[in-house]
């Protein structure tokens, strides 16, 4: 066993996990209030905007590569997916990631989304069920089988809306340096470092860098 990697056993083990989930709902109950209304707005601009559904479900992994059904508000065409194929010539990222330097696939409004971030509101709904954590690796939608030995740990946390790759990150970093960065994120957990990281990703979409 890795020495260098804290782990929590036993009751101390439970008494953290219980704080931080505590939390996780604490925060999504008090920000409810003030959040519905702004993704109801949302579904009426993104259902304005282009024909189709307001939400999005993509899958994602979760804690030990479980998958789940991640809700986001749609940014992109309804035929997206579809055309994914005949733009993969287009691809600015290594595999087995995909990201287009100008997507034409994505929406006026989902623009705007995405570059606020805006678009992952929904996922509270996720951190409050137990699927995320407001602090933990990004929720990623590669397979496992992609996934290199060493890699395989970030699927050990689960996926969170804060996080170095939410806040450094975003659209540039390469599959390889996000799981560096959510493997060091979570060997080096603490509450203080939750908070500076959730701060750091809110600075980051406040600027608009990245993504």
């Amino acid at each position: 066993m890795d020495s260098a990697r804290p782990l929590l056993f036993g009751s101390r083990g439970r008494e953290v996990s219980l704080l931080r989930r505590s939390v996780d709902v604490g925060v999504v109950l008090l920000a409810t209030p003030i959040m519905l209304p702004v993704i109801l707005a949302l579904v009426a601009v993104v259902k304005l905007d282009s024909p189709g559904p307001a939400f999005y479900r993509n899958a994602r992994l979760g804690a030990g590569g479980r998958r789940f059904g991640m809700w986001k508000l749609r940014t992109m065409v309804v035929d997206a997916e579809a055309r994914k194929e005949e733009l993969m010539h287009l691809n600015t990222l290594s595999w087995p990631d995909f990201k287009l330097e100008r997507d034409p696939r994505i929406t006026r409004v989902g623009r705007v989304l995405r570059s606020t971030s805006l678009d992952e509101l929904p996922q509270l709904w996720h951190v409050l069920v137990g699927d995320m954590t407001l602090v933990g690796p990004r929720a990623s939608f590669v397979n496992v089988a992609n996934y290199r030995l060493w890699q395989t740990e970030r699927l050990e946390y689960r996926p969170g809306l804060f996080g170095s790759w939410q806040a450094m990150g975003r659209g540039t970093a390469g599959f390889d340096d996000r799981c560096r960065m959510d493997i060091r994120d979570r060997r080096s957990q603490s509450l203080r470092g939750d908070v500076a990281l959730a701060i750091d990703t809110i600075l980051a979409v406040l600027r608009r860098t990245g993504r």
